[in-house]
């Protein structure tokens, strides 16, 4: 379920919107490229979690493959994402929080929800699991019967409804009413609305059958994402007119308003605090985990890697709350400083994290084969060859985002994120080396006598 229902964000609930006002009915091409390019990355990642779980997942296999700068960069950088979308995410539930209750403050409710999910993951993994488990089984149901009352209305079967065929989808300017661009454009905000897929082979390597957990997983990554995404994106553009208002401002509503479900607007703000929620509470868990991964790797302080009676990392934990913490405030104090500074710092961490992906697999394969070939009960589709052409497009992507404004920004400054936790990895692994040097016994300490019998 943590599976099925990571893919579902709040990002396709509110944030299509903006990219089917922008793209038009060709939105659904952006969704296909970028699920194609999840499916690889997944399908990558699933070979080497299969072979060898770990609770650091691509961080770890970073380590092995490419070496210590890798591991620790890419490990630190995918923490600093999560810790900067808790933040987001405690925000965006304590709107809706209070929007319902508006006699407590936003900051309270921001509060409350951290603290309420840090408490579930402080207790143990399967209070984590639980949660999760629920979250995400109300976003597999609501998407469920929003692709079903979908079909009906197109199809003219509900009451008050009638059959649209394609009008929506070549009306209106046609299926590309702004050209092929708009598709990569709208594919650049696509792609951060999958962050958050490859939270299962990191979950993977606590489960009871890792290997079992890690197939099934990344087998079933091609209907999750072509039923929940495409499938339901498809039913917004053909039935309604892209370029309603009402699309743009919350796509989800306006349809079970078209159809004429009574409280669309609440039924749908229920669906996306939920949403929040699991987004927060797997952020927290993800980012504890790859701080303990760290800390177990000697990237992070040791005690990142000491867990309670009940194998919770509590410091991983509490550490990554306050870091969240702080971020909240930022969002309340400094919104279009600091915390606009945190968001576009990290906006491009998970093409940074696809492309480790990539590179860390091409040569891990060829060490698995070596060393363990029966480990290889995942397998990566044509290799070498589609994980090249998922570099590629990876790469095309990255180059594309540089022609857009914001995309630059974001660029840029994860790419001084980056440059400054390379700088950090070099220093550590600097006083690594030198720590080494100064333990190991010296030559005559090992073979003593030698220079007086010389």
């Amino acid at each position: 379920m943590i599976a099925i229902g990571g893919v579902i964000g709040a990002g396709l609930f509110v944030g299509s919107g903006a990219g089917i006002a922008a793209t038009g009915p060709g939105i659904l091409l952006s969704y296909a490229l970028a699920g194609i390019l999840v499916v690889m990355v997944m399908r990558m990642l699933g070979e080497m979690a299969a072979a060898d779980p770990q609770s650091g997942s691509f961080s770890a296999y970073a380590d092995r493959a490419l070496g210590k700068w890798a591991g620790f960069t890419i490990g630190w950088l995918y923490w600093f994402f999560w810790v900067v979308v808790l933040a987001v995410e405690a925000t965006a539930g304590a709107k809706i929080l209070h929007n319902w209750v508006p006699g407590v403050p936003q900051w309270a409710f921001a509060l409350i929800v951290m603290a309420v999910l840090t408490a579930t993951n402080l207790f143990s993994v399967a209070s984590y699991g639980e949660f999760e488990f629920w979250f995400a089984g109300i976003k597999v149901v609501a998407i469920a019967a929003f692709i079903v009352i979908g079909v009906l209305a197109i199809l003219g079967v509900l009451p008050g409804t009638h059959a649209v065929g394609a009008t929506n989808l070549t009306g209106q300017g046609g299926f590309l009413p702004h050209g092929v661009g708009k598709v990569f454009e709208g594919m650049l905000t696509v792609v951060f609305a999958f962050m958050g897929s490859e939270i299962v082979t990191l979950a993977a390597g606590e489960s009871s059958d890792p290997e079992k957990a890690v197939s099934k997983a990344t087998n079933s990554v091609i209907w999750r994402i072509g039923i929940f995404y495409l499938g339901s994106i498809a039913i917004v553009v053909t039935l309604l007119p892209w370029n309603a208002a009402s699309v743009k401002g919350s796509p989800y509503v306006a349809v079970l308003e078209h159809v004429g479900i009574p409280g669309a607007a609440q039924v749908m703000n229920v669906i996306v605090l939920t949403a929040v929620l699991s987004c927060l509470n797997s952020g927290l868990y993800t980012a504890s985990r790859m701080a303990f991964s760290l800390g177990q790797r000697g990237d992070a302080p040791r005690a990142f890697a000491q867990v309670s009676g009940r194998g919770v990392p509590r410091t991983a934990i509490l550490t990554s709350v306050v870091f969240g913490f702080v971020a909240v405030f930022f969002n309340y104090t400094s919104p279009d400083t600091v915390f606009q500074f945190l968001l576009n710092s990290s906006g491009a961490v998970a093409l940074f994290v696809w492309l480790v992906i990539c590179f860390s697999q091409l040569r891990m394969r060829k060490i698995i084969e070596r060393e363990s070939p029966e480990r290889l009960t995942v397998r990566m589709w044509l290799y070498p060859y589609l994980t090249w052409a998922t570099i590629g497009l990876i790469g095309f992507v990255v180059a594309y985002m540089f022609t857009d404004h914001d995309g630059r920004i974001q660029m840029i400054l994860s790419l001084v994120a980056a440059a400054i936790v390379l700088i950090a990895a070099a220093i550590v692994n600097r006083r690594r080396a030198a720590a080494t040097a100064a333990s190991a016994p010296s030559a005559e300490a090992v073979r003593p006598g030698v220079r007086s019998a010389v």
